[in-house]
């Protein structure tokens, strides 16, 4: 698996030995920072989570981010993650976080610009997973959370504020991107509607 942009671009990355480790494909994540490049050109900050090799935040590193932290529990993971934030140079920018992503959320400090959600298809906690996120503090206004999911798993429109913004199908996985939004900087009111 290789990076696909930026100043890493081509540079392989090492993939966990793991069948629960469904590494995004280079076309996927080719797509995913097309998608986003049309909707911000800020992804400074980014958190990777359900992270396996580390292959979207050292994509965002690549093409760059100031810093990207990495959220994995598998031990297996976070030690490939390490290792290819040596091989590529990037570990002064990073911090890998060896827990679950739901302990992660009760101390991550920082606001995150983009935060990519890559749980494995059989997790089927992703809609609460999105509602945490929607109302934590590491989400700042016009926050992107990008998600992939099975497509047989469909997502809300609207997580407390975090709003569908773009959504792209690639055979069985989905692509969504949510954006946080502040209903006072948009112009309409939680309030409006039926």
């Amino acid at each position: 698996m290789r990076i696909t942009g930026g100043i890493a671009k081509g540079q392989h990355l090492k993939v966990p030995k793991n069948r629960l480790v469904r590494p995004t494909t280079e076309r996927t994540r080719e797509a995913i920072f097309s998608m986003l490049a049309s909707l911000t050109t800020n992804w400074s900050c980014g958190l990777d989570l359900f992270a396996g090799s580390g292959a979207l935040g050292i994509e965002a590193l690549s093409r760059n981010a100031e810093w990207v932290d990495f959220v994995d529990q598998e031990h297996r993971c976070c030690a490939i993650i390490k290792q290819n934030l040596d091989k590529i140079g990037f570990s002064g920018r990073a911090h890998v976080y060896c827990c679950s992503v739901s302990k992660a959320l009760t101390f991550l400090a920082n606001k995150y610009d983009v935060i990519f959600a890559d749980p494995p298809y059989a997790d089927t906690s992703l809609n609460h997973l999105l509602v945490q996120l929607a109302s934590s503090t590491i989400i700042g206004d016009e926050s992107l959370v990008v998600v992939s999911h099975s497509s047989r798993l469909p997502l809300q429109n609207n997580y407390d504020g975090l709003i569908l913004v773009k959504e792209r199908r690639y055979g069985d996985t989905r692509i969504t991107i949510f954006e946080k939004r502040v209903a006072e900087n948009r112009g309409f009111s939680a309030n409006e509607g039926g």
